[in-house]
């Protein structure tokens, strides 16, 4: 029962500091401390605040709503600056406090219906709940006699000395006596008034708390507020709708929203930035004048009209949706934001929507590649030949006179994908070797739909070998024919393109194969997605049952390791989940770490990590970012971490900045295919590195993971600092 109690405790708690976080798009327990502590800079303001919260959050939970959200802060926020708002503009009493507690479930009620309403189209309700709100109590108080307007603020060093005494004053007056530019001042202010300060001491806090939270936030909020300044200056506007109550924070939040929380933070965000400036002044201006005959302020309405509108327009895009590219997974972090999609899609960004396949099994060698020295040119420059060669090079045995001499001929053919069989030609006879059909120039072919402009098509296919029938259904790698030497072939070969259109002959198009490994005297490496090069000895991807069992993880099931550091041994587990969206993770039960990953074409692929960078879950995504099911000796695997993995914190801070623009630090990962033992106790080693930083100063860990039959039965990790060796408890 003690425990039950202390974990409600600790969730309301989390519950109300994150509400005060959610106002800046966060979730950093210390900029929320600071937002707290800024929000009692008027005590009776600041405890109306905390009022609103938890009354918001206590009937979110009475009424059945979800538990997680109460925790995140997103249904106390809206409250939250209600609360500020009318305890900061009238006297405290009992009849205020009254007004507080329900305009507190009214809060509640916009903030659950917008939620419904907006959330069907994919977008936010900001902070409309709090404008609905306060814009209520103003209007209904104007025939409330019991609520008198509170003339706190006039002398803040008392409200200052009230919180902090003397050094707290003393404090204060220093901050407000900088010497600084009269538009960094206004900047401050503006901060501050986002919590209904109206002061540079709070608004230097809060910028301290921005900074530490995010850097590009910081950044952006910065770049958000001078361009609003220098566009007024340069319209000759009335600078005082700055200053007047300091609502330049809709532009410091519209700057925030747009440059890195909702859109991935990029130079075509800061561009955006910078073009809803006007247009957020625009809707600010004429408001500003058609709330004043209501005797109202528009508050953050502009930032909350051109942030929720430019979002719900992006989603109209047919062309260019990443540029700029919205935020699919919130993570509450412009710099998570772009780390991870820049991880991403330097990894699957460039991955074909349809993945093809080579077109027959086993080695053969790239005998013509695109823009080929014979036939492969202009508009059927994307093209392929291939045939089978011997260690020595040769495509033939014997004489090489007769079309059994050569190793391809009468070999399967298979289908690179999944699709419809769209048309055949057949019956045409192989030549003999030397001789072309220069009428029948593509020979026997098939012609295979995979999706809309999307076709392959494989050529100089032996007579009568075609095993399939027009409008039937392929799965990939079913036997749709045999290498042959017909149409304009003089030696048996596969011709192999993609083209936009059905017909035998059509102009090809440039589309990659996936999954394929390259081999070179006895060393192998592994093309995700590319065009085979000329004279290559390639090969699809032979799947090995042990690393696709070892790498299969099912949602609901527990992974368990006794690990062994410095002498010292404990047990830890993972959940294997997975969330409405379907994807899947570890969750490590101890520090409640989280490791998503996903599993595309014969490949163990994590994506992002969560949570305390000491944990074995954190080793074992350092370790098997990427892995093959395939097992080729000394096959190597290369590929990219996301940046905020990056372990010297000093060095990601300036990154941090830099990110929309340009990268200047490296996360690397590469896996070695070391050994298989393939006798009655099977075994396969794996060695895997993570390095950071340059040639020149590069540290890292260095991984051995042991898989047998039952899986990954154990792996190590190593360092200059550290030796960790963990067993599979199966």
């Amino acid at each position: 029962m003690k425990a039950k109690t202390k974990n409600i405790l600790i969730d309301a708690l989390t519950g109300i500091i994150r509400s005060y976080a959610q106002v800046f798009f966060s979730k950093s327990y210390f900029f929320a401390g600071i937002l707290l502590l800024v929000s009692f800079f008027d005590i009776y303001a600041g405890i109306a605040g905390v009022l609103s919260v938890i009354i918001s959050n206590a009937f979110a939970v009475l009424l059945g709503f979800d538990k997680n959200k109460v925790k995140e802060g997103a249904y106390g926020f809206n409250s939250l600056m209600v609360g500020l708002g009318i305890g900061i503009y009238y006297q405290p009493g009992f009849e205020f406090y009254l007004v507080v507690f329900f305009i507190s479930i009214l809060t509640l009620f916009f903030t659950i219906g917008l939620e419904g309403v907006l959330g069907k189209y994919g977008l936010p309700y900001l902070s409309v709940p709090f404008l609905f709100g306060i814009w209520m109590v103003i209007i209904a108080s104007k025939g409330y006699s019991a609520l008198a307007i509170s003339e706190r603020g006039i002398y803040n060093l008392n409200d200052m000395y009230a919180i902090g005494g003397l050094t707290m004053v003393r404090l204060y007056e220093w901050f407000n006596n900088l010497n600084m530019p009269e538009s960094l001042r206004i900047y401050f202010k503006s901060l501050s008034a986002i919590f209904f300060q109206y002061h540079m001491f709070a608004g230097i806090l809060i910028a301290i708390g921005l900074l530490y939270y995010s850097r590009l936030a910081f950044l952006f909020s910065i770049i958000g507020f001078y361009a609003a300044f220098y566009f007024y200056n340069l319209i000759g506007a009335d600078i005082s709708e700055l200053t007047y109550s300091y609502i330049g924070f809709n532009y410091i939040l519209t700057s925030i929203a747009i440059g890195g929380f909702f859109i991935v933070p990029s130079r075509q965000s800061l561009l955006w930035v910078i073009i809803l400036t006007p247009l957020v002044a625009i809707t600010l201006s004429s408001t500003a004048y058609l709330f004043s005959f209501f005797g109202l302020s528009v508050f953050s309405l502009p930032f909350n009209i051109i942030v929720i509108l430019f979002v719900y327009v992006l989603k109209f895009r047919l062309r260019n949706i990443d540029k700029p590219a919205l935020v699919m997974v919130q993570q509450y972090s412009p710099e998570q934001h772009a780390y991870s999609y820049n991880n991403y899609s330097k990894r699957f960004g460039k991955l074909p929507v349809i993945a093809m396949k080579l077109p027959f099994w086993g080695d053969w060698k790239v005998t013509q590649a695109h823009d080929g020295e014979h036939t492969h040119k202009e508009d059927w420059q994307h093209a392929w030949d291939f045939e089978i060669a011997d260690e020595d090079g040769k495509v033939y045995d014997g004489s090489g006179n007769n079309l059994n001499d050569y190793y391809c001929f009468n070999k399967p053919v298979n289908a690179p994908a999944d699709g419809v069989v769209e048309l055949i030609e057949d019956g045409i006879e192989d030549n003999a070797i030397g001789d072309m059909n220069l009428e029948k120039n593509w020979g026997n072919s098939v012609v295979i739909k995979h999706a809309d402009e999307l076709y392959s098509q494989i050529s100089h296919l032996k007579k009568d070998s075609i095993k399939i029938k027009f409008g039937q259904e392929v799965k990939e790698g079913e036997i749709i024919g045999s290498c042959g030497n017909s149409g304009r072939s003089p030696v048996p070969h596969i011709h192999f393109q993609f083209q936009s259109n059905p017909s035998i002959g059509s102009k090809t198009i440039d589309y990659p194969i996936s999954s394929y490994v390259v081999k070179k005297d006895k060393s192998f490496s592994l093309k995700t997605t590319a065009n085979p090069k000329i004279d290559q000895s390639i090969s699809n991807l032979a799947t090995n049952d042990l690393l696709k069992k070892a790498y299969h993880f099912v949602p609901g099931e527990t992974v368990k390791f006794e690990v062994e550091e410095s002498g010292n041994k404990q047990t830890q587990s993972w959940k294997v989940e997975s969330d409405i969206y379907n994807n899947t993770y570890f969750e490590c039960e101890i520090t409640g770490s989280i490791a998503w990953f996903k599993q595309l074409d014969n490949t163990f692929y994590f994506t992002h990590y969560q949570g305390k960078k000491n944990t074995l879950l954190f080793y074992f995504f350092l370790s098997s970012f990427k892995v093959i099911h395939a097992f080729y000796p000394n096959m190597i695997i290369k590929d990219s971490y996301p940046l905020s993995i990056y372990p010297n914190k000093s060095k990601l801070f300036l990154q941090d900045f830099c990110i929309p623009f340009f990268k200047f630090l490296k996360a690397e990962y590469e896996m070695v295919y070391e050994s298989f033992n393939n006798n009655e106790t099977k075994q396969i080693t794996l060695k895997s590195a993570a390095r950071f930083g340059n040639k020149k100063n590069n540290s890292g860990l260095d991984f051995n993971i042991l898989i047998g039959e039952k899986g990954v039965s154990e792996f190590s990790i190593t360092s200059e600092s550290k030796a960790i060796k963990a067993v599979r408890i199966f």
